[in-house]
């Protein structure tokens, strides 16, 4: 009985799937935060451990200045927090037709060693109503130069401001379902990749409908 269960707990063990969340976006309540932990709960009914990291926690310095002694705490246990994971959502303001400042900052201080491998779900916000493209069509970019998978599901949140309730809720449930829809993607896939099925997994991929905005 001892054995069985020691097998059934290692079995668990390597079936469970962890997923991270970073908003590129430091104000406190935003729009770009609440997208980010909805999408969250959509990998949680999926089974997956989910956790943000918050950026501003970290006081993170700005890229070319991880070297220096005061700062090498800090991106060590960002980069560990990120490295643990099995999945990671991004999550960005569009800013000037890009991501933030915040996000690209923090981007740079990681690496394939944090991100090969991994499923990278994407979330953008904006202000007007032509949505966040063109801050999603970057974050893929990046997603692929840093060998992660990025997933097909995507969203894109155009009057961000009238986008979540003051409890973090979508104003439309089916803006809500896509940001789960994006939660999930990143949790099943992560846990077939981790559990090294990969006749499932490529099978599954390569039927996933195109990038969905």
């Amino acid at each position: 009985m001892l054995e069985s269960q020691t097998i059934k707990e290692a079995v668990d063990s390597a079936l469970e799937v962890r997923v991270v969340g970073l908003s590129g976006s430091l104000r406190s309540p935003s729009a770009t935060r609440m997208a980010v932990q909805y999408a969250l709960k959509g990998a949680e009914e999926e089974g997956a451990k989910i956790e943000v990291l918050d950026l501003a926690a970290y006081n993170l310095p700005y890229w070319g200045l991880e070297r220096e002694e005061t700062n090498v705490k800090a991106v060590g246990l960002f980069r560990n927090d990120l490295r643990a994971s099995d999945g990671i959502i991004l999550g960005t303001p569009e800013m000037h037709g890009s991501i933030s400042g915040v996000l690209k900052n923090a981007l740079d201080l990681a690496g394939t060693e944090e991100f090969e491998g991994k499923m990278v779900g994407l979330v953008g916000v904006a202000g007007g109503r032509m949505g966040a493209i063109e801050a999603l069509s970057h974050l893929r970019a990046i997603g692929r130069s840093l060998h992660a998978w990025v997933v097909p599901a995507q969203v894109s949140i155009g009057d961000s401001v009238q986008a979540f309730n003051l409890n973090g809720e979508p104003t439309d449930p089916e803006l809500g379902d896509r940001l789960k829809s994006v939660g999930r993607e990143v949790a099943h896939f992560a846990r077939l990749h981790k559990c090294e099925n990969h006749a499932q997994f490529l099978r599954e991929w390569e039927t996933r409908p195109s990038i969905s905005k």
